[in-house]
């Protein structure tokens, strides 16, 4: 438990969301003292929410203010930025409920490309070169005009996005696929800059910035980073990192606490970065603490309910870490198809050979009748250990996983070994 506060323990938490994030978020707040529920953004992944407390769908409350009211709501915590295009969001705003996530302009960093590039621009952080194109003609144009490998975006950030990430390490690759993308909302280019990637995770709250891990994410589908980049992260490694040691915040957060104070931002950022000529550059930034980070996280800080609960309202805070917990490791085990989803198979039985003694944060998982696990899509488990070590995370998450079993599942072996520490390849 927390705290003996009362308001503390009654702390009434609804999460925005479904799957292995929103499972983890709820059970962790859940061991702090917090009563949780789930407003089902998706229709898939249902199960594990249920599992920590009460959830409501979409389908059934389309517009969620008056549950909200209903269940008398502290904090809510969404899983992505999808929300801020409901069109509910102006009457939510108005209950004035604290939302881990900053509202407004400040949703535009991660919302908008082309105004993180801008920002950026404007406070001398280094961004790799970058393009907008309305439709084909426009890009291939820009193409011959700049004839570069560039990572293909869509302009406007949603999980409902018409292009998701296309990462081309040639110009003749990009040329490529410009043929096949949808323009509906126009085209993003970012100069392709190698594989050096990492990140950094950072709340900002009451004017301040405050620094609280770096990160890799195996974004690649298969072993040695091979394969497409899959729509969520295969494993990765997150360390806790107060201090920035990386100089991730230093050159790519900081900067901006100008506009972060003018524009009110409060919530999470996270920086994505590229490492080049012994640079850092941002690839974009988010405001949320990530899907696979954010369990993490939430076991690494000592208090999280308040840590949360401060930067929700805007508050001053202090960060505390659990002092044993340096890192975290986490492996997904993917199932049938994946990361394809034209590819579908039946549901499967999941088996548990023997009991698992890390955190286990399952996707999208269902019961049968006889009330036994199987598999419902094709992100099975998130296993995340959490130790004083590296070595000592990794080890635990791969006894772990190999713990679970499911007809054509996979998960990557090689977390850990590339990529690490941030900088490398």
């Amino acid at each position: 438990m927390e705290s003996n506060s009362s308001s503390i323990k009654t702390l009434r938490v609804m999460v925005f969301g479904v799957g292995a994030f929103t499972h983890g978020v709820l059970h962790i707040l859940k061991q702090h003292g917090a009563k949780v529920s789930t407003y089902l953004i998706r229709d898939y992944a249902h199960y594990s929410p249920s599992l920590e407390g009460e959830t409501f769908l979409s389908e059934v409350y389309p517009n969620p203010c008056q549950l909200l009211n209903d269940k008398k709501i502290d904090l809510v915590i969404p899983m992505s930025i999808d929300w801020i295009m409901a069109d509910w969001v102006e009457e939510f705003l108005s209950l004035n409920i604290p939302i881990l996530s900053p509202t407004g302009e400040g949703m535009q960093l991660e919302r908008d490309r082309d105004y993180a590039r801008k920002l950026c621009e404007k406070y001398h952080i280094l961004f790799p070169k970058a393009f907008t194109a309305k439709n084909r003609l426009e890009a291939e144009n820009l193409l011959n005009t700049h004839p570069l490998a560039y990572v293909i975006k869509n302009p406007l950030c949603s999980p409902a996005s018409p292009i998701q990430t296309i990462i081309c390490e040639t110009a003749a690759d990009t040329r490529s696929w410009l043929k096949r993308i949808n323009y509906e909302e126009g085209v993003f280019l970012q100069e392709y800059m190698g594989r050096k990637e990492a990140g950094h995770i950072a709340f900002v709250s009451g004017g301040e910035i405050y620094s609280l891990i770096s990160n890799q994410e195996y974004k690649r589908a298969f072993d040695g980073n091979m394969g497409v980049a899959a729509g969520a992260p295969l494993g990765g490694i997150v360390e806790k990192d107060p201090d920035d040691k990386y100089n991730l915040a230093r050159e790519l957060i900081h900067p901006l606490l100008p506009w972060f104070r003018d524009v009110g931002f409060h919530g999470p950022v996270q920086v994505t970065a590229i490492r080049k000529d012994d640079k850092w550059f941002v690839l974009e930034y988010n405001v949320r603490t990530g899907v696979m980070c954010t369990p993490i996280i939430l076991r690494m800080l000592k208090k999280p309910l308040k840590v949360i609960r401060d930067v929700a309202c805007n508050q001053k805070t202090i960060i505390e870490f659990n002092d044993h917990l340096n890192f975290g490791c986490s492996v997904t085990l993917a199932g049938f198809g994946y990361p394809y989803p034209q590819v579908q198979g039946p549901r499967l039985p999941i088996q548990i050979s023997q009991e698992l003694d890390c955190d286990a944060w399952w996707n999208e998982v269902a019961v049968d009748s006889n009330g036994a696990l199987q598999s419902s899509g094709q992100r099975i488990v998130d296993v995340v250990a959490v130790q004083p070590t590296l070595e000592e995370a990794i080890q635990k998450a791969y006894q772990n996983i190999r713990k679970i079993r499911c007809l054509s599942s996979y998960y990557r072996t090689d977390i850990g070994k590339s990529l690490w520490p941030p900088g490398n390849e």
